[in-house]
Parts: C-alpha cells; structure tokens; sequence
C-alpha cells in the first residue's frame, strides 16, 4: 500500500499536501481501495470556507457514497476539474492526478491535529 511520508493524514482517510497557507486533499489509496472503482466526485462547495471536518464533497464508487469532510478550516480555492471526465484517476492515481480540492487554510494550528504516516499506519493496521 502506497503511502507517502511527506503528507499528512486524517481518521477519514485523506491525505493532506501543505504548501504554505495551501492543502491539497485527496483520498488515501487505502480509501480509494476500500471503495473500489469510483464512478462521480462531487464538491459543491468550490469558493466557500468551511470549517473543519465539516462535507465538502462526495465520491461516489459503484456499491457506495460516501461523504468526504475538510481535514482543516479554510476556503476551498479549487477543485480537480479532471475528475468530472474521469474520476478512475482517485483509483489509478489516489495522490497525483486524483487529488480532489486545495484550500486556502485559515487555521495554521490544525495542521498539528492531522497525523502522521505512522499514526495512519496504525489506524488502517498496515
């Protein structure tokens, strides 16, 4: 299982990407594979802020839907357009081309919540 070390990590399998005051959020290839062969990604939350944990999407696999939630407060600045025309790229691709919203992070200290690949590794039992 590909998990890199650089990112951090949340209970609700995402991985989090900070440069700077931006976060690139996806779904852990453990998620991705979990859900099996993800049909529609869903944000419609593109130019709000949210706070943490709260929905700011949907991924959608073929047996299932599930809800994704903001692993830091911030304003969503931008959404992978790429997966309204192929949303295998989350499968394929969980930490490249599959990474789903960037946000414009409005809480610095949250970023010390998040975990770490190891406290990850513990939580899915890798």
């Amino acid at each position: 299982m590909n998990l890199p070390s650089e990112l951090k990590y949340t209970k609700d399998h995402e991985w989090v990407k900070i440069d700077g005051d931006v976060a690139t959020v996806g779904i852990t290839d453990f998620a991705q594979s979990e859900l099996g062969d993800i049909v529609y990604v869903e944000v419609e939350t593109l130019d709000e802020t949210l706070d943490k944990e709260e929905v700011f999407g949907t991924v959608e696999a073929v047996k299932t839907v599930s809800d994704l939630f903001l692993p830091l407060s911030g304003e969503i600045i931008e959404f992978n357009e790429a997966l309204e025309d192929e949303p295998e790229k989350v499968n394929t691709d969980p930490y490249g081309d599959g990474w789903m919203i960037k946000i414009k992070i409005s809480n610095a200290d949250e970023i010390d919540e998040l975990m770490s690949v190891e406290e990850y590794k513990e939580l899915i039992g890798a």
